[in-house]
């Protein structure tokens, strides 16, 4: 019974890093109509709506939200809005290949921080750690070694997400997914709204234009993968969870070969080899 919820968690996490893939070309589309925070704000907004109907619906409602849901939910929601918002600030000043080689290196920094906790990651999570650190290297190439301020600034990101995925797999496995999920997203959508409105102003010039970027990152990326990803970090530990959360990479190199014809090199097809290589060796002992 262990393995089949492990199984189906790992099911639901590589459909995360799927649909995060897809949705990265969204993302880049609509940050150029809208400010960072602005859009992050909205389409966390768009994802609370999203889940809405499913809580409502939930078996059992209305549900009466317990202390560890909403302490979980808004320090969940608070990680996110940070990594969200210095993921977004930070690709303005390095090159997008930089910071998605930058952001990556949460896979590593999560089952470092797992050995501080009570069930510390196997070796087979160490070494498809690394396995998929290397394929994010050959996936995402740094054009300059310089070390710019938008490198600190995803750098930053890339620790706040490790410390979102440890928070996350703590609390789910102690309240009701659903609920902590929909904390988590307006915590998200009113930090970042309200980062907005004090240094961006709320500056709606290009919302017609970023439509429908925003209804794909907020529906599918927020409202369905990033519920996924809560349920899913029910049954798995972190490292593991980190380690196919990386897919993301992968799918989002993908989307972008197909649908914004960037060129996919025989270095970038090593990388992904290399990264869903390390996602199985992952599976070997978690």
């Amino acid at each position: 019974m262990a393995d089949r919820k492990i199984l189906k968690a790992d099911a639901l996490l590589l459909l995360t890093a799927f649909i995060w893939g897809l949705a990265f070309v969204a993302q880049r589309v609509g940050s150029n109509y809208l400010p960072p925070a602005l859009f992050n704000g909205t389409r966390f907004l768009l994802g609370s709506l999203t889940l809405l109907p499913l809580v409502f619906l939930k078996k059992g409602n209305p549900h009466p939200l317990t202390r560890i849901e909403w302490v979980g939910g808004i320090l969940c929601g608070t990680l996110l809005a940070i990594a969200s918002n210095f993921q977004q600030y930070g690709i303005v000043h390095t090159t997008a290949g930089k910071a998605g080689f930058i952001t990556g290196l949460y896979v590593v920094i999560v089952p470092f921080l797992g050995v501080f906790t009570r069930n510390p990651p196997g070796w087979g999570s160490w070494l498809g750690a690394f396995l998929a650190l290397g394929g994010l290297f050959l996936l995402s190439p740094m054009e300059t070694a310089d070390f710019l301020k938008g490198d600190m600034l995803v750098l930053i990101c890339a620790f706040v997400f490790a410390f979102h995925v440890m928070a996350l797999s703590f609390f789910a496995r102690r309240g009701e997914p659903l609920f902590i999920a929909l904390i988590q997203f307006l915590t998200c959508s009113f930090l970042s709204l309200i980062f907005s409105f004090f240094f961006e102003g709320l500056r709606f010039g290009g919302l017609k234009e970023s439509i429908l970027p925003l209804l794909v990152a907020g529906v599918f990326s927020v409202g369905i993968a990033y519920t996924l990803q809560v349920v899913a970090q029910r049954d798995t530990i972190p490292a593991h969870a980190a380690i196919i959360m990386s897919l993301e990479a992968v799918f989002a190199a993908l989307a972008g070969w197909v649908f914004l014809e960037e060129l996919l090199t025989s270095r970038a097809l090593l990388g992904c080899g290399l990264m869903f290589l390390g996602s199985v060796v992952a599976q070997l002992k978690p």
